[in-house]
């Protein structure tokens, strides 16, 4: 009995962290060529924002970071 309870706290404490991790994203704004970082990565049928970034970063300060060099290799 113990050994069944255990487990399910751990498959608990497994499936909350995963949940709690974000990612973000940057994207810039395809009319106004601005760009902002955002925890939801753009669907495919998005009409206002495109992914101009690689990758997910695991930090908003990571992504943050990044932002201005990403977008001025996409201005250019």
């Amino acid at each position: 009995m113990f050994k069944k309870i255990a487990l399910a706290a751990v498959v608990a404490a497994i499936g909350t962290s995963g949940a709690m991790a974000a990612e973000y994203y940057v994207v810039q704004e395809k009319a106004t060529k601005k760009c902002k970082v955002v925890e939801t990565r753009p669907s495919a049928t998005e009409t206002t924002w495109i992914q101009v970034g690689p990758v997910a970063f695991k930090t908003r300060e990571e992504a943050d970071k990044q932002v201005t060099v990403i977008c001025k290799e996409k201005m250019n």
